[in-house]
């Protein structure tokens, strides 16, 4: 199997702020070569230099002379010849005159070519910024091509470069200010389908501008589903009123995945692996983005670059979140569970408020998701001004009912206020085996499911007896493997949390012991988010100990979580998300485990879908939900087999 990084749709590139003279052509040309080797060296295929890095952007009044432009036009002629042994595409910044006006311009080289030449559109003439002194806009541009060497090079703002044998990897640019206009360039760009926006730049450093800056970078990636490559020119620019700080950044579909240091006088390179098939995915799921593209007019040029020696090595250039649903910065993680705890609560006030109802009946386990559940309600209830005595928390021990659940239960649904009731299911469902004839010794899935059968039949009736209705407390996660009953926990009124996938419930609800119920519940609900995953329907050991953990039988969550973000999120074939997943858990799992759990999960996700297509209404929190009204509409007979093969044959990269 491929072990290239390439071949599963990424791709390696460098944004280089490099050392920098004002005006010393040959030391920067030196410079700039130095990097664009050793970024290619690493892997990177392409390489982003600074706005006007073979002069420096802070040449002033020197850019009329005629001994700095030919300067830099020589260079441009230096680095095209030496581009024939580099396996990397680079973009490099320099004056060019042409037509009795001077163009600030980028320069696309590869493979012993200049490909095009981009000329800068918005030329900033306030503040600090004199540009429209020196140079003229790519709108008072009156050819398409330009004379170098007797070779005429296309020259516009209507160029998209496209890289033979890469069908996902169309280039184009635009120059510093052009991303401050109220209309970049870049949107049309990537509406005439370039996917990657590269950007060479001299923005100086004030207070507060590098986040507006990485706003900035981050939006437009967002809004044009690109990748976006912005490479800014460092300290060695002139100081005389200004600093430059060599801030390099790049982002993919609104997501900064990297960013280099700053106010750093040696070169400053950054290397990143950006994926390519990211960008194709969202936009064709985008009916907006596919409706505007029409009759855009660009030329596409083909550009040929050698082949790299040897594939760029691993690990990727860029973090795999082993929790894609759950951020890693703590700030973010609480901001996350708070908007999705609130959305939970909404959705259910709102149901309330349109039912009229004024009770709910769940039950309650002590386990995650019935806890998230119960909190929701009571929120809901709270933010309706409702008495939380409305709320009928239900506890039904069965055969498999540990003190530890039972006892966090029973205490969470009395500290918070509830309406608490205990009802044994033990006789019912021994009268149940007896009345179909089922050995009470054969532990198998009638066992089970008449456990969960009948607490839904006890919700369900206790929901009609008390006029009000039954809160669902199944996850996304138990949606994607199937994992509950039909006609069981499978339904209910409303599905409090459908939206919220398992590694992300344990959050939320150690968030709400620290956050909103510190004073009455915080160590009852610590102690639930440590509590192992079981449906508790097997009996329990001799000394009390549970038979039955969930992520033996059916596979780690992280795991699970990991695979339904990258399937349903982008769509990615199982090969690619084995790759990724080998990258996120290199140090937790091997390959040969990270394979069987993903059997385990298409088998499932495929062969469970008929619950899917009749689940309760529910909340969508985030960007991944499986609501069959929604975002995931499925046939209940379509089959695994083709994703199962790609599965058996993948072999990890050695």
């Amino acid at each position: 199997m491929p072990t290239n990084p390439e071949d599963y749709g990424f791709l390696r590139v460098a944004l280089v702020s490099p050392e920098l003279r004002v005006a010393d052509v040959p030391f920067n040309t030196q410079q700039i070569l130095a990097a664009w080797k050793n970024a290619a060296d690493s892997g990177a295929r392409l390489i982003v230099f600074p706005e006007l890095c073979l002069t420096g952007y802070s040449c002033a009044d020197l850019f009329y002379d005629r001994t700095l432009r030919a300067a830099a036009w020589d260079a441009l002629q230096d680095l095209r010849d030496a581009s024939v042994d580099f396996p990397a595409a680079a973009v490099v910044g320099l004056p060019v005159a042409t037509q009795s006006r001077l163009f600030n311009v980028a320069a696309l080289i590869a493979g012993g070519q200049i490909l095009g030449f981009v000329p800068k559109t918005h030329l900033p003439n306030y503040g600090e910024f004199y540009e429209q002194r020196w140079f003229s806009s790519a709108t008072e541009l009156m050819a398409d091509t330009l004379d170098c060497d007797d070779e005429w090079i296309p020259i516009g703002t209507d160029l998209i470069f496209h890289i033979d044998g890469k069908p996902d990897y169309t280039l184009a640019i635009e120059i510093c200010e052009d991303l401050w206009a109220v209309e970049p360039p870049s949107g049309k760009h990537a509406l005439a389908g370039a996917n990657v926006i590269v950007n060479p730049s001299a923005s100086n450093e004030l207070l507060g501008k590098a986040d507006y800056r990485r706003s900035l970078v981050s939006q437009q990636s967002a809004r044009s589903f690109t990748a976006y490559l912005y490479a800014s020119a460092g300290p060695g620019e002139s100081t005389t009123d200004v600093v430059y700080s060599g801030h390099c950044i790049a982002a993919e579909n609104g997501h900064i995945l990297a960013e280099s240091e700053r106010f750093n006088f040696e070169t400053q390179s950054l290397t990143v692996d950006i994926d390519l098939e990211h960008m194709t995915q969202d936009r064709l799921r985008n009916s907006s983005f596919a409706e505007s593209m029409a009759g855009r007019d660009y030329r596409l040029i083909s550009v040929s670059i050698p082949e790299a020696p040897e594939p760029p090595p691993l690990p990727l250039q860029r973090r795999v979140p082993s929790l894609p649903f759950v951020p890693s910065d703590m700030v973010r993680r609480a901001e996350r569970c708070r908007e999705i705890f609130a959305i939970q609560a909404t959705g259910l006030a709102k149901r309330l408020r349109h039912t009229g109802s004024k009770r709910i009946i769940l039950g309650v386990s002590g386990g995650l998701d019935s806890t998230l559940a119960l909190l929701a309600a009571v929120h809901a209830f709270d933010k309706l001004g409702l008495d939380r005595k409305g709320i009928l928390s239900v506890t039904m021990p069965g055969f498999g009912t540990t003190g530890r659940t039972k006892n966090n239960a029973t205490k969470l649904a009395e500290v918070l206020g509830t309406e608490l009731r205990t009802i044994s299911i033990e006789a019912a469902s021994r009268q149940h085996f007896a009345d179909i004839g089922h050995d009470e010794a054969v532990h198998d899935v009638v066992y089970e499911n008449t456990q969960a059968r009948e607490r839904t039949q006890i919700l369900m009736n206790l929901a009609n007896k008390e006029g009000g209705f039954v809160l669902g407390t199944g996850d996304l996660s138990e949606a994607a493997l199937g994992w509950c009953t039909y006609a069981g926990d499978h339904i209910s009124m409303y599905h409090v949390n459908v939206g919220v996938p398992k590694t992300l419930v344990r959050y939320i609800v150690d968030w709400c012991a620290d956050e909103l119920f510190a004073d009455v519940a915080q160590a009852i609900l610590h102690d639930i988010a440590d509590t192992p995953i079981s449906p508790e329907l097997l009996p329990l050991t001799d000394d009390g100990q549970l038979q039955q953990k969930t992520e033996e039988t059916v596979g780690p969550y992280e795991l699970h979580d990991f695979f339904l973000y990258q399937i349903v999120r982008f769509g990615y074939a199982p090969r690619k998300v084995l790759f990724l997943a080998t990258q996120a858990f290199a140090e937790t799992y091997d390959a040969a485990t990270i394979k069987r759990w993903l059997a385990t999960f298409y088998r499932r996700f495929f062969s469970q879908q008929f619950k899917r297509s009749c689940f309760p209404d529910g909340p969508k929190v985030g960007t991944v939900s499986l609501s069959p009204r929604g975002d995931w509409r499925m046939p209940s007979d379509a089959s695994a087999t083709i994703w199962l093969r790609e599965v058996e044959a993948w072999e990890a990269p050695k």
